[in-house]
């Protein structure tokens, strides 16, 4: 930051020597960063997409799994009801 505030103060050759270089080496510099770039957009966007997938899948296999414990919880509950009704029902006839 100290170069540009005192270096380049006031100097308009400098600034007009940047601007210069930076038009004439642009044309050349642009398509060689774009060449480099485009590849690793794109490898970046395939990595993303897998990510996706994998976590969808994931997602997909944790859900049927909880799924399949809440049934089998349930069907615990509900003969772990029947025994108790069927059992209070015989106890209360008997006691009766």
């Amino acid at each position: 930051m100290a170069l540009f505030n005192n270096g380049f103060k006031g100097n308009i050759l400098g600034g007009l020597a940047i601007g210069i270089g930076a038009a004439v080496l642009a044309p050349v510099v642009i398509p060689v960063v774009a060449s480099v770039m485009k590849p690793l957009a794109k490898a970046a966007i395939k990595s993303g997409i897998m990510l996706y997938e994998k976590g969808r899948e994931t997602f997909a296999e944790v859900t049927e799994m909880v799924e399949d414990i809440v049934a089998e919880a349930k069907a615990e509950m509900a003969e772990a009801h029947k025994e108790a009704s069927s059992a209070g029902i015989s106890g209360g006839e008997s006691g009766a």
